[in-house]
């Protein structure tokens, strides 16, 4: 079936579209929801909540632009209400205080380095996370961060920054990065 197919069938409440529409979608978003949640229950939390969105909006796709992209920014957003409505999001430190914050168990699949680097993102305050996966991976500038969290945009500013400097120290204490005196070049936001 293909995807004009699945939504139409979506739109007009058939479970077995919703079903296919769920399956090829979730693996995907659940690995959006973990970057922001402090737990597996609650990412799995936020892509159910998520998928309850996109039902209920999917009215609302016109068929322009990506509808894996539409998909994705109704879980982001779900994620940032979660957030929210959990006041997860006024977690802070100051640097000072990055030491608590990187040791972490390690499970044996984050032993790939890439699955490591996502363990030290959620290592980080969930402040720092939220505005870090928002900027960096998400690709929103800090004028709709700023928004939807209802915070100044000097404030997602500094946040970005702050969860960059407390990421490389992570980074560089568990050994995933070595000290080249360069900044993490990878960490500038998704285009």
């Amino acid at each position: 079936m293909n995807e004009q197919a699945i939504i139409y069938g979506c739109l007009h409440k058939d479970p077995l579209c919703q079903r296919e529409l769920y399956n090829y979608f979730s693996p995907k978003m659940l690995g959006v929801c973990y970057r922001f949640a402090s737990n597996k229950e609650d990412a799995e939390d936020m892509m159910q909540d998520g998928f309850i969105r996109v039902f209920t909006m999917l009215h609302s796709y016109a068929g322009e632009g990506s509808f894996e992209g539409w998909v994705r920014r109704i879980i982001v957003n779900n994620c940032i209400n979660f957030l929210k409505k959990h006041k997860k999001f006024n977690e802070s430190i100051g640097l000072e205080f990055a030491e608590e914050f990187t040791e972490r168990e390690e499970s044996l699949a984050s032993r790939m380095q890439g699955r490591q680097v996502v363990e030290c993102i959620r290592c980080l305050p969930m402040g720092y996370r939220t505005v870090l996966n928002l900027y960096a991976i998400e690709g929103y500038s800090h004028k709709e961060i700023s928004e939807l969290l209802g915070v100044g945009e000097s404030t997602s500013r500094s946040q970005y920054t702050r969860a960059k400097v407390l990421l490389e120290k992570v980074l560089l204490k568990k050994g995933i990065i070595e000290n080249t005196n360069k900044k993490i070049g990878w960490l500038s936001p998704a285009k």
